[in-house]
């Protein structure tokens, strides 16, 4: 997809940032930025949009995400409400691949975080040992100056090298951004409609209306720029929720499946499947398995 750039704001004498954001919600806007970016959430949930990825986050997710990898963090309904009291808080670092000089990367002692920038392009999310150690990192970095900002970033970065055997890559192997920021408008259009309506039926008509093209001439554009057709897309948003229901537990599987906008439990399975590789039941067991943990 065609995301927008986005220009990261970094203070006079400062090579990179980082920041603790308190807002009602997270980061509506499908975007891009030469810098890679590191983003802890410390409250929040909904769905997040990283390449060709869409997945669910939540409290305590850590991430870094590479150079020039469109991303998206889209919270709950919930936190969109007039009267909502509720807050999505993270912390997130930006910095340029290169800031410390295109030689230091080329250390042979920091073979393993050249590779580590190269392997961002995917994404990763960071588990195991290393996410409380980047985490407090992180912390300390937020008040930390001069030469100590690099040196915590340094240790980050070793402590995710470190992680590599438990960390997730979240982008499919090979995907290449399209980076051609005219398309904005229409892509954000997309995603905000499907978001706003995907519990019910999205005819072809009604979203190559939002995109301002013809039927024809949207499933070609929505394939061209996501590897996936429209409707495994909506598949994918409609599990992403049917997840976050079965974490709640509050309901039953049949009324999980209507819930998140699939017509019949038969179809509900096979797409449950499909995209998570557990049954619905199974997902929820093992999530909820780990939760006692």
């Amino acid at each position: 997809m065609n995301p927008k750039l986005l220009k990261v704001n970094t203070k006079l004498n400062q090579s990179f940032s980082i920041r603790q954001d308190a807002v009602p919600y997270f980061y509506n806007s499908w975007h891009f930025h030469p810098e890679m970016e590191l983003l802890h959430i410390q409250k929040g949930s909904g769905i997040r949009f990283i390449g060709d990825n869409i997945s669910r986050f939540k409290k305590d997710d850590l991430i870094l995400v590479g150079s020039n990898i469109p991303h998206l963090w889209r919270c709950d309904d919930a936190y969109f409400l007039q009267n909502s009291t509720l807050k999505a808080i993270a912390t997130v670092a930006h910095f340029s691949e290169n800031f410390w000089g295109k030689e230091f990367l080329e250390l042979p002692e920091n073979k393993k975080i050249k590779e580590l920038m190269v392997t961002a392009k995917r994404g990763i999310l960071i588990k195991g040992k290393a996410k409380p150690i980047v985490a407090e990192l992180m912390q300390q970095m937020l008040c930390a100056e001069n030469t100590d900002r690099i040196i915590l970033l340094l240790q980050i970065l070793k402590s995710i090298v470190a992680g590599n055997k438990t960390n997730t890559l979240i982008v499919s192997k090979g995907f290449e951004p399209s980076l051609e920021i005219k398309e904005t408008e229409r892509i954000n259009n997309i995603y905000t409609y499907s978001i706003a309506n995907f519990k019910k039926k999205i005819s072809l008509n009604n979203i190559a209306k939002i995109a301002n093209i013809s039927p024809n001439s949207f499933c070609r554009y929505f394939k061209l720029h996501t590897r996936k057709t429209y409707n495994y897309f909506l598949q994918e948003l409609r599990v992403g929720h049917a997840c976050k229901l079965l974490i709640q537990n509050k309901l039953n599987i049949t009324q999980v499946c209507y819930e998140s906008g699939f017509n019949n439990v038969t179809n509900f399975y096979k797409s449950f499947k499909k995209i998570t590789g557990n049954s619905p039941l199974e997902y929820q067991k093992q999530y909820l398995k780990n939760a006692e943990m």
